[in-house]
């Protein structure tokens, strides 16, 4: 990278709330990716025997509430102080991450209760979710809003590249219940970072008042833009049945290429380059386009096509860079595109509906994949994912807005 093409694709780091913002997200990033890593691990090795179904049921209960309360995820960040909102939601989910890592420290941890937690901070995402993507908007503004997207990513896959691998050395090496305590620990960074920001410096936007109809107006809002619509269809695609990375990776390292957990944890982390050079791409771009979504979601299918095929361990870490990009830059398109093309008062219910499908999705796609993975084989699971990829690109091309958003 270039000293002229720096500061651009870091332009957003000029705001200092930014800075606190990022720098305190990428730790509990890191506390995070440590943290599924550890879940997809205990429950495939050692609360089941290889069951990549139960893998897919935990999954459901931790992203199926992101369509379970759409009607008030959205409200809530359309309505009320984001900043006291993410206080909140990361409170719970570090209190989460705790209790859930002492139960596994002391041996006493089932998997329905696994089911449990996960439905619990799954819940507290799904409020986290849209009020930490609109919130972006206060710590930059409307003119540096997709360069910042980008580098939340960018901060979120540099911390998918560490996460897990510490999260496999931290199970070889201590036990899986101490990475939910790292999590549940790394989510103090993201308070502290809060609690310092300089709220007189925020760009507040426009909040809608309570008289309105909350939800609802959303949906109407989306059935009057055919753009949103075909984007929203080809999340929906992607999102069900083409982002079940837990599934995929855990289920090939383990039945195809027998590995442990250092091994499933470089797999994570080596995908993470991928996505991470996707962050870094959408960065450098400076208004997003339609274009993107359709050259990613293609590029998806056939990179999913590719894992499925991989002859080999390393083969199959080479193609997940190319998945990694992909999908990076298919998601952080459809967020740009729909929060610049969305009016200010309605972006956070706009913004839950697509955090609802992108994720909420996985309530339908999550538990079918898995047992794909159980009868079929974790390569045809892949399978879907690439049908799903090579679907979204048909959809958008057929579906395309003659007018870019």
């Amino acid at each position: 990278m270039t000293a002229t093409t720096a500061p651009h694709v870091f332009r957003s780091l000029r705001s200092t709330n930014y800075r606190l913002w990022v720098s305190g997200a990428f730790v509990s990033n890191i506390g995070t990716w440590v943290q599924r890593t550890a879940q997809d691990w205990l429950v495939l090795t050692q609360l089941t025997h290889h069951n990549a179904t139960a893998v897919g049921i935990v999954m459901a209960l931790q992203f199926g509430p992101q369509l379970l309360w759409l009607p008030w995820t959205g409200v809530a960040a359309d309505r009320y102080n984001q900043r006291k909102l993410l206080l909140a939601t990361q409170a719970t989910m570090g209190f989460l991450a705790l209790a859930l890592g002492l139960l596994t420290v002391l041996g006493v941890v089932r998997l329905w209760q696994v089911y449990l937690f996960a439905f619990l901070f799954g819940s507290a995402a799904a409020f986290d979710a849209p009020v930490r993507q609109t919130f972006v908007a206060e710590l930059v503004g409307d003119e540096d809003l997709p360069n910042a997207v980008a580098l939340n990513s960018t901060s979120f896959n540099a911390a998918r590249m560490v996460g897990p691998a510490v999260a496999g050395l931290v199970i070889a090496g201590i036990g899986t219940g101490w990475a939910f305590i790292a999590n549940g620990v790394s989510f103090l960074a993201v308070l502290v970072a809060l609690a310092m920001l300089r709220v007189d410096e925020l760009r507040p936007q426009l909040r809608a008042p309570r008289s309105e109809g909350g939800f609802g107006d959303a949906l109407r809002y989306v059935k009057g833009r055919a753009d949103i619509q075909c984007i929203l269809g080809m999340l929906f695609l992607i999102g069900t049945f083409g982002l079940n990375f837990p599934i995929f990776i855990s289920t090939m390292a383990v039945r195809e290429f027998h590995t442990d957990a250092r091994g499933y944890g470089i797999l994570s982390s080596i995908m993470a380059v991928g996505s991470l050079s996707g962050a870094f791409l959408s960065a450098r771009r400076a208004h997003p386009n339609f274009g993107a979504l359709l050259v990613g979601s293609a590029v998806f299918g056939l990179g999913c096509t590719l894992a499925a095929l991989a002859p080999g361990y390393w083969w199959f870490a080479a193609t997940l860079v190319v998945i990694g990009v992909a999908s990076l830059t298919f998601t952080n398109t459809t967020n740009s595109l729909m929060q610049l093309s969305t009016e200010r008062a309605m972006r956070g219910r706009v913004m839950a509906l697509r955090v609802g499908i992108a994720l909420g999705g996985t309530l339908v796609g999550a538990p079918i994949v898995g047992w794909i993975a159980d009868h079929a084989g974790p390569r045809w699971a892949l399978g879907v994912g690439a049908a799903a990829g090579f679907a979204a690109a048909i959809l958008g091309l057929w579906a395309r807005p003659e007018k870019e958003v």
